[in-house]
């Protein structure tokens, strides 16, 4: 017996790396996940797109739904994800976009979130488990946004 069309479906998300500073420290805002799978876990803010809704938008929605915060006009995409494993669920492509934001203000934990913070990018690289392949997707973010980084800590190249 086959599975149905729609166990085997790709199913699709996007998520959003932001990154500020504070206190000359790069920072990216992070979830800790209010439900399975990773129930717990810290993650990049990000979900499931709506019906007809592009990935750049559901990112936007996700980010500004689970913290509060709106991301900046100016978007980079980082990259599709969609190895095979990379949600327990099943099938899971995402989109990842990223964006500098200065001056950021406080995350205000909502709908998906138990709780949301900026987090010291170095820390979160170096021990922080993050949920599904997020580590890999805020390791792509880190080298696409190297020169806006760079301009938001004020380091010369």
């Amino acid at each position: 017996m086959s599975a149905s069309p729609e166990a085997t479906a790709t199913r699709y998300t996007a998520d959003m790396v932001l990154f500020t500073e504070r206190g000359d420290v790069l920072l990216v805002l992070l979830i800790d996940r209010r439900w399975e799978p990773y129930q717990g876990k810290a993650a990049l803010p990000g979900g499931h797109l709506d019906p007809g809704e592009k990935p750049e938008a559901a990112a936007r929605r996700e980010c500004r739904e689970e913290t509060g915060i709106d991301a900046p006009q100016e978007l980079i995409q980082v990259g599709v994800y969609n190895e095979q494993g990379r949600d327990p669920r099943g099938d899971y492509s995402t989109t990842a976009f990223s964006a500098v934001l200065p001056d950021a203000p406080d995350p205000v934990p909502d709908s998906d979130a138990e709780a949301a913070a900026w987090r010291p990018v170095h820390k979160v690289l170096e021990g922080d488990q993050l949920a599904f392949d997020h580590r890999r997707i805020l390791t792509d973010a880190v080298a696409a946004q190297r020169h806006n980084i760079a301009a938001l800590l004020n380091i010369q190249h």
